[in-house]
């Protein structure tokens, strides 16, 4: 499955549950999350979205790590199963 598969499901899921999201674009900055996602009651969440079994950049392991450093909430997600795991976390239903 390709990446875009995941990055349209994860679009879909997210509107469809009510939530915002934006692609974000890094500049003067490598390796940033993809996507800015906020629902209403929860914290804004940062995601780096993967093709399955793919793995973070190292740039991008070090951004996502300094992003946590401060408290930013940044998830990376590989699969449509994680898509729906994500919005269950963020909703508490799918």
């Amino acid at each position: 499955m390709l990446e875009a598969k995941v990055e349209d499901y994860f679009v879909e899921q997210v509107e469809a549950h009510g939530g915002v999201q934006r692609k974000l674009k890094w500049i003067s900055r490598r390796g940033g999350p993809d996507r800015f996602v906020k629902f209403l009651g929860a914290q804004v969440v940062l995601v780096e979205l993967k093709r399955p079994t793919k793995t973070p950049r190292p740039e991008q392991e070090r951004e996502h790590k300094r992003l946590r450093a401060v408290g930013v909430d940044v998830r990376v997600i590989d699969t449509k199963q994680a898509v729906d795991n994500f919005i269950r976390d963020m909703t508490g239903h799918l």
